[in-house]
């Protein structure tokens, strides 16, 4: 068994999706004049590696803290998104899976070696019918190495994507990195198991996680 890590570090200066709050981590305290290391620490919610949670699109539906703890961890399916190109489309026959209720669907495009250029923002996006048929299957926990599911340079930020899975009480995790690994150890016949476990903010609509794949044997 093996640990893969799936986050992007957190820094100052770090890519954020635009008109997000930018990424500062600065001493508040330091051994030298106050006896101890407190590091201060300013973020968004949807900074860096980070699950979003219904709520993000509507007040009315479920936040981050009325989510069941299993909906951010389980076995893992990886789809290869790769041949999508930049603003491309993911679509349904891309799906070539029969996931158990209370998997993990993580969409791996490649896009994380883009991260922290401005190509980032041209990422693939994730059909809505493809969506639609994940939730169809019983599917609540989706992952992918972008920025977004949705477009991320559309003008009108419709978010269709989000809509029908936030709809469906799922969370939607982006800014993965690490996806490569995760389908070169599928094809070899490994196991996987992923979590996506997020700070515990109250009434919050998303926040970072540390995303860890767990792979196994055969």
């Amino acid at each position: 068994m093996r640990l893969i890590d799936l986050t992007q570090p957190i820094h100052t200066g770090m890519p954020v999706f635009p008109g997000d709050p930018e990424v500062r981590l600065e001493p508040a305290l330091r051994v030298a004049t106050d006896g101890v290391n407190v590091l201060r620490v300013h973020l968004g919610s949807q900074s860096g590696t980070h699950v979003d949670a219904p709520a993000h699109l509507d007040d009315s539906l479920p936040t981050l803290d009325e989510l069941p703890l299993e909906r951010f961890t389980g076995p893992a399916y990886i789809v290869d998104a790769g041949s999508v190109p930049a603003r491309g489309v993911i679509g349904v026959e891309l799906f070539d899976i029969d996931p158990v209720p209370g998997a993990v669907v993580l969409i791996a495009t490649g896009w994380s070696s883009r991260w922290g250029t401005d190509a980032y923002l041209t990422h693939p996006s994730l059909d809505p019918a493809a969506a639609q048929m994940l939730v169809d299957k019983g599917i609540r926990t989706v992952g992918i190495d972008a920025p977004s599911i949705d477009p991320s340079e559309a003008e009108d930020l419709a978010l269709p994507a989000h809509r029908i899975l936030c709809g469906a009480h799922a969370v939607i995790a982006e800014n993965l990195t690490g996806l490569d690994r995760l389908l070169a150890a599928q094809s070899a016949g490994a196991t996987i198991e992923v979590s996506l476990f997020p700070l515990r903010l109250s009434a919050a609509d998303g926040a970072p996680i540390r995303a860890v794949a767990r792979v196994g044997g055969r």
